[in-house]
């Protein structure tokens, strides 16, 4: 894995100057890539090109980056894996003949642009990337990202220059970025407050934007270096793929279905094995981690090395689970018990490591275990994906089942009760409500969040309403905000026509996703030098999923019907059913405890006055309930918490 910068100043300059600057911004990524740098220019176009490279395959100098192609008019940077490169190889050498120089799939890349072209080459492509090619006879710079966005990819034109990186730091490296000023961006801001990520295609700053997962963007420079603002283009469409499969459902049997998902698995498995350096897995313990390890366990003759991380606090900690199914596939396993100084140690590093405000709280676990694990192995694989293709988040489950009990009540009495119950969920404190929540058979932790979620939902306008009041964290940003408010949201993210479930799915794959999910491993693995494979999201099982029926998504209060059918082949049932707990830290108990000085300072009422993004007076009264104990409010807390640390890291006061 790697990290990828570069820029087109929009006028011819020196080569000294233009190899000067790209070494500086792809300095910033060097976590990314500790093993090897590089850096190209093109003087006569005012282009520089830089690389940071994490040795994977082709481990010798014929893998470095940039890298040039046979014929001296392509040059790219590139930060991924080409899962079905050997096969991309052997149909070159059949279709045009190849001098091949090395055994990297970045030269397979560069090879097949020249071969079949950008688009072509990026249907036929299985795996995760985000590069950028130069092409010097058409004069134009492409940017490409995967299906699901796996890989991340930053642009923007500022100050006259087109920059772009793989993450925000190289960027801001770029005289150009401080002199534009960067502002940052208040509708990105209360669309952070309500989701915890600033979902694509913005970023926290004006003018620099996320490139859109499956869509490429080529800017191209005329004679006089002059270029024009571009929009990305999709050559791989979720709403499509999702269309796709439910036009033609799948027909077979249960067990059928099992060992085609199976089948799909194996491949893509298979395919991301592939490395030249130690691998192994992220185990939780949980259907999609365990079913990922068993798959590998079957195609390896060695025992494969298993990671997971737990927490003193038994209400977070997974490692049990893990540590029995490891022993039962005969996995060499090793577990981190985290300790909360452990963990808070990791608090400091947030900003710089997720580089614009990201509140999931299981950024902190995250980054704990791919520190252990990259201590072992420098390539993992995990079950990232599994939730959203095969119906794994509780509201997959249960929302569906709520919304038609709730539908048929006047919205009126809906509000009325939604109003009582949340009025009770603030009268009595979280840790009386969770107490009484386990007297009753529940098994969950956080009873009082899960109340209060529920108060929200019953005045569900509908059942878009419903998910947008599922997964919101502060119900109405514009109240916390001095000035600023949410944009208007895309309405054609999936197709019509689907049934709430499948309708939550897509809507999860589009946005929580790539947004969350997979900027949270990609930043917390490439913080510590590691490299996450998840091979649920090779678009081939991903399409499959789409066509599965909804008994074979969600049934008897269970979500991912299928997988648990398959995983059960390889691991007791026993092993794994169990409530889905996922994967979070105690951030409540720090906020009152020894976190407490430090987020009393980052929310001071006269600090957010003179800060200028924050009216102090409902976030000083949930901080006063919280740490008395009333209230719970450390998810609220923890979004606001995180952009005012993210804000002091960046030494940035209010702009007009």
């Amino acid at each position: 894995m790697c990290g990828i910068t570069g820029y087109l100043a929009g006028s011819a300059r020196p080569k000294d100057e233009l190899l000067g600057v790209a070494a500086r911004m792809a300095d910033a990524l060097r976590h990314r890539g500790p093993d090897a740098d590089g850096t190209f220019a093109d003087p006569a176009a005012g282009l520089a090109l830089g690389h940071r490279r994490l040795a994977i395959l082709g481990l010798g100098v014929g893998g470095a980056q940039p890298m040039a192609g046979a014929e001296e008019r392509r040059t790219v940077v590139y930060n991924g894996e080409l899962y079905n490169f050997p096969e991309l190889r052997a149909r070159l050498d059949r279709e045009v003949g190849v001098s091949w120089r090395g055994g990297s799939d970045t030269e397979v890349l560069l090879a097949a642009v020249a071969a079949w072209g950008m688009d072509e080459t990026l249907r036929r492509a299985v795996g995760m990337f985000a590069f950028a090619l130069w092409d010097r006879e058409a004069r134009t710079l492409t940017l490409a990202r995967d299906r699901f966005g796996e890989k991340p990819l930053y642009y923007g034109w500022l100050g006259g220059a087109f920059l772009f990186g793989s993450e925000l730091k190289s960027l801001r490296v770029h005289p150009a970025f401080a002199a534009s000023g960067a502002a940052i961006d208040r509708e990105a801001l209360a669309l952070y407050l309500r989701r915890q990520y600033i979902p694509a295609p913005r970023t926290i700053h004006e003018n620099v934007f996320k490139l859109p997962a499956g869509t490429t963007v080529t800017v191209r420079v005329d004679e006089s270096g002059r270029f024009d603002r571009a929009d990305p283009v999709p050559y791989w469409s979720l709403r499509e793929s999702v269309a796709a499969g439910r036009a033609e459902p799948f027909a077979g049997s249960e067990a059928e279905a099992a060992d085609e998902l199976e089948r799909l698995l194996v491949r893509s498995v298979e395919g991301q094995m592939l490395s030249d350096v130690p691998l192994g897995a992220l185990l939780s313990g949980g259907v999609d981690s365990s079913l990922v390890t068993a798959l590998m366990q079957s195609r390896s003759s060695r025992p494969v090395r298993t990671f997971t991380v737990g927490f003193t606090d038994a209400a977070f900690d997974e490692s049990r689970d893990a540590e029995a199914v490891a022993r039962h596939l005969g996995t060499e396993h090793l577990t981190l018990t985290a300790t909360g100084s452990d963990a808070l140690e990791i608090v400091p590093l947030l900003p710089a490591l997720y580089d614009e405000p990201f509140a999931d709280v299981s950024q902190i676990p995250t980054h704990l275990v791919a520190r252990l694990t990259r201590e072992h192995v420098t390539v993992c694989l995990s079950g990232d994906g599994g939730d959203e293709l095969f119906a794994g988040y509780n509201r997959h489950i249960h929302a569906p089942r709520l919304w038609e009990r709730l539908r048929g009540l006047p919205r009126s009495l809906r509000s009325a009760l939604g109003a009582a119950l949340g009025f009770a969920v603030d009268a009595v404190p979280p840790g009386l409500l969770d107490a009484a929540y386990g007297l009753f058979g529940g098994g969950e932790r956080l009873a009082s969040t899960k109340a209060a979620k529920l108060a929200a939902m019953l005045g569900a306008a509908s059942r878009e309403d419903l998910y947008r009041r599922l997964t919101s964290t502060w119900p109405d940003p514009a109240r916390l905000l001095v000035s600023g408010g949410e944009p208007e949201g895309a309405t054609d993210v999936c197709p019509d026509g689907l049934a709430f479930t499948a309708w939550m799915q897509c809507m999860d794959a589009a946005t929580y996703l790539p947004d969350d999910v997979l900027a949270k491993v990609d930043r917390a693995a490439m913080g510590a030098g590691l490299e996450t494979r998840a091979p649920f999201l090779d678009h081939r099982v991903a399409a499959f999923a789409w066509r599965l029926p909804e008994r074979l998504r969600v049934a008897g209060g269970r979500g991912k019907v299928l997988p648990r059918m398959v995983l059960e082949r390889h691991v007791p049932r026993q092993l794994f059913e169990r409530p889905k707990m996922g994967f979070g830290a105690p951030v409540a108990e720090w906020l009152r405890g020894p976190l407490r000085g430090w987020a009393e300072d980052l929310l001071a009422g006269d600090r957010l006055r003179r800060e200028g993004y924050f009216r102090p007076e409902p976030i000083r009264a949930l901080w006063r309930a919280h740490i008395s104990g009333r209230r719970d409010g450390a998810y609220r807390l923890w979004t606001v918490l995180m952009f005012q640390a993210w804000l002091e890291a960046q030494g940035t006061e209010a702009r007009a």
